[in-house]
């Protein structure tokens, strides 16, 4: 008889809970990852050819914050300039004026999106 040994890349189906992204490690992706290691519920991951921004449930990225860690006026970092420097996301991703936020589930992100959560019969 044979056993096989657990795989650790077998299928998982339970959320994580997790969004995040991935910057390009430039300047500008350094000021973020520098904004954004300052949250509580947020891991910033220096790599040698990006930078990975994980968190847990949700994340903000408030544009004025951007702005006065760059130096820069305000209105300088918006939704253009975050996705120039933005690789890729995963989770819900909301852009407003005065921010992008990310959420881990589609249900938490339901007001955002017009989503209606009641159950239809």
């Amino acid at each position: 008889m044979t056993s096989t040994a657990t795989s650790r890349f077998q299928t998982d189906n339970t959320a994580s809970n997790m969004c995040g992204f991935t910057l390009m490690n430039n300047q500008v992706g350094e000021v973020i990852a520098e904004v954004m290691r300052e949250q509580d519920n947020v891991t910033v991951t220096p790599l040698p050819s990006m930078i990975r921004v994980d968190a847990h449930r949700r994340m903000d990225v408030v544009y004025a914050d951007i702005d006065e860690a760059a130096g820069e006026e305000d209105g300088w970092f918006d939704q253009a300039e975050f996705e120039e420097s933005m690789s890729t996301h995963y989770g819900r991703m909301i852009h407003l004026d005065d921010r992008t936020i990310l959420f881990a589930n589609p249900e938490d992100a339901a007001e955002y999106l017009d989503f209606d959560l009641t159950p239809v019969r």
